[in-house]
C-alpha cells in the first residue's frame, strides 16, 4: 500500500515513519525545500526521543521518503494523509483552517484512480466535510474520472512518547462515511492500514466523520479538566495544610476517576491542550452550546501561570526595588521535546523580569528554542552554572537531570538556598535536612535556611 502524508511536521513525520515500520511504503510531502533536503539526509527538525533512528532505519529499507513533489506522490498513492498545521487563528482563537483546505485544493488536482483522503490533523468538527466539498468541486471542474472519499483519523500523540503512542495506541479512531447498505470503500483501505495493530488487539472505533473530529476535542478538554482541576485542589490544600499528593492519590484510586492527569504543575501548555480548549470553546459557541466547563478550564490555566509568578516573588520575599536572581531550570512546556509553544515559562519569566528579577536558565534540549521566545536571559551550559550567585531556584519542567541534584554542592554555589519546585519532584520530608528554604505546590513549605522564616511577603 502506498501512502502519502501531507506536511512533515510533528504529526506527519511521526505518522509516516510509524507507518513505515509497519512495512508500507510512505512519502511525505512538504513545501519547504530545505527541510525536505534535511529529511532526505535522515536529519530532522523537531526533538523526539526514538524520531531519528526510526526516520534514518525506514529510509534505509527504502520505505520512506521525503518530496517537495505532491502531484506525482498523491496520483499514486492509495490514502493521503493531511498533517498540516493548524494554528489559533489570531483574533478570534479558532482553529485556522488555511493549510487544511490549501492541501486538499492540490490533493484535488492531481488525484488519480480511488484514493482516501484522510484528515489526520486537528481540526473542529464540519472540517472534513469542506474539505470534500472542495475535492469534490474540483475534481469536477477538471473533469477528472478520479474516486475518492474522505475520513477522519485523529492522532492521540504526546509529545516525548509520540513513537509508543503509535505503536501501542490506548485506541484508534477512525470517521467514515457509509453509503447507508454496508459499503464503505474508505473504512476498508483504513481498516486494512491499521491491520498491524489488530495484532496486539488494539481497540478500533469506527463513527461518523463528525463524530472522529469531536472525540479528539472532547479527549484534549477533558485531559486539560483534570490538570486544571488538581491545579485548583492543590491552591485549596496550601491554604487549608492538606497535601495535594495524597488527594490526587486517593482520588485517583477511585476507577471512575483514575490516576492519569492528576499531576499538579504550573499549567499545562504545548501545541494541543491550549489550542485545543480555545478551539472548541469557539465551536460550541458557533453551534449554541457554549462549554461553560471548557471556557473555564482555559481562563483557569491561564491565571494559573500568572500566579506561579507571584508565588516566586512572595517566596523570596520580593519588595519593589531589590536585585535579585533567579536560576529556572527547565523552560519546555514538558519534558523529552524542545517545544515551547505556551509554554508555562513564557508567562512566568517575562512577570518576574519586569519586577525587575535577573533570570539565570538552563534547559536540557529547549534552549535554542527558548531564545526564539525569551530575551535577556542568561544561558547556562548546565543546571549548576545557572544556580551561581542565585537567590532563589524555580523547577519548571521535570527533566529527569533535576530529579536528583546535588544539594550540597548547590548550597555553596547559590547565594541563598531556596528551592522552588513546581513540578513536586522532592519532597518535602527528604528536604528537612538540606539546608534548602523548599517551596512546593499543595505541600508544606519547609524552611530549612538560616533565614527562611525572615522572608516578608510578597502581595501582588
Amino acid at each position: 500500500m502506498q501512502i502519502a502524508i501531507i506536511g512533515s511536521g510533528y504529526v506527519g513525520l511521526v505518522t509516516g515513519a510509524c507507518f513505515a515500520e509497519f512495512g508500507y511504503h510512505v512519502t511525505c510531502v512538504d513545501k519547504d525545500a530545505s527541510k525536505i533536503e534535511s529529511l532526505s539526509q535522515g536529519i530532522i527538525p523537531i526533538y523526539e526521543p526514538g524520531l531519528e533512528s526510526l526516520v534514518q532505519q525506514t529510509q534505509r529499507m527504502g520505505r520512506l521518503s521525503f518530496t517537495t513533489n505532491l502531484k506525482d506522490t498523491v496520483a499514486q498513492a492509495d490514502a493521503v494523509f493531511i498533517a498540516v498545521g493548524t494554528p489559533s487563528r489570531r483574533g478570534d482563537g479558532h482553529a485556522d483552517l488555511s493549510y487544511v483546505y490549501a492541501a486538499a485544493e492540490e490533493i484535488a488536482d492531481a488525484l488519480d484512480g480511488y484514493t482516501v483522503v484522510v484528515t489526520k490533523s486537528t481540526v473542529p468538527v464540519g472540517t472534513c466535510r469542506k474539505v470534500l466539498e472542495i475535492i469534490q468541486e474540483k475534481v469536477k471542474k477538471n473533469n477528472s474520472l478520479a474516486e475518492f472519499d474522505v475520513a477522519s483519523n485523529p492522532e492521540f500523540l504526546r509529545e516525548g512518547s509520540a513513537i509508543n503512542d503509535f505503536m501501542r495506541p490506548d485506541r484508534v479512531v477512525i470517521g467514515t462515511e457509509s453509503d447507508g447498505m454496508g459499503h464503505d470503500r474508505a473504512r476498508a483501505v483504513l481498516h486494512q492500514l491499521y491491520r498491524p495493530l489488530y495484532l496486539i488487539e488494539t481497540p478500533i472505533v469506527f463513527t461518523g466523520i463528525e463524530t472522529a473530529e469531536l472525540i479528539k476535542y472532547a479527549a484534549n478538554g477533558f485531559l486539560a479538566m483534570k490538570i486544571a482541576f488538581i491545579n485548583e485542589m492543590a491552591d485549596i490544600c496550601e491554604q487549608v495544610g492538606a497535601n495535594v499528593q495524597d488527594v490526587a492519590k486517593a482520588i485517583g484510586l477511585d476507577g471512575r476517576i483514575g490516576r492519569k492527569f492528576l499531576h499538579v504543575g504550573p499549567g499545562y501548555g504545548g501545541s494541543c491542550f491550549p489550542k485545543d480548549t480555545l478551539a472548541l470553546t469557539r465551536t460550541a459557541r458557533e453551534v449554541g452550546s457554549p462549554t461553560s466547563i471548557i471556557e473555564s478550564v482555559v481562563k483557569s490555566n491561564e491565571d494559573r501561570k500568572q500566579s506561579m509568578a507571584y508565588k516566586v516573588l512572595q517566596a523570596i520575599g520580593y519588595k519593589p526595588g531589590m536585585e535579585k536572581t533567579i536560576a529556572v531550570l527547565g523552560l519546555t512546556f514538558k519534558p523529552n521535546t524542545d517545544d515551547m509553544r505556551d509554554a508555562p515559562s513564557l508567562t512566568i519569566i517575562p512577570i518576574l523580569q519586569k519586577a525587575g528579577i535577573k533570570i539565570q536558565a538552563y534547559d536540557p534540549v529547549g534552549c535554542q528554542e527558548a531564545k526564539k521566545h525569551l530575551r535577556n536571559i542568561v544561558w547556562s551550559k548546565d543546571a549548576y552554572e545557572a544556580i551561581e550567585g542565585a537567590d532563589a531556584l524555580i523547577i519548571l519542567t521535570e527533566w529527569n537531570e533535576f530529579r536528583a541534584l546535588n544539594f550540597d554542592k548547590m548550597i555553596q554555589k547559590m547565594k541563598y538556598p531556596c528551592l522552588i519546585d513546581f513540578r513536586n519532584i522532592y519532597r518535602p520530608e527528604e528536604m528537612i535536612s538540606t539546608g534548602f528554604d523548599y517551596i512546593s505546590i499543595g505541600r508544606p513549605t519547609i524552611y530549612g535556611a538560616q533565614l527562611g522564616s525572615q522572608k516578608t511577603a510578597f502581595v501582588a
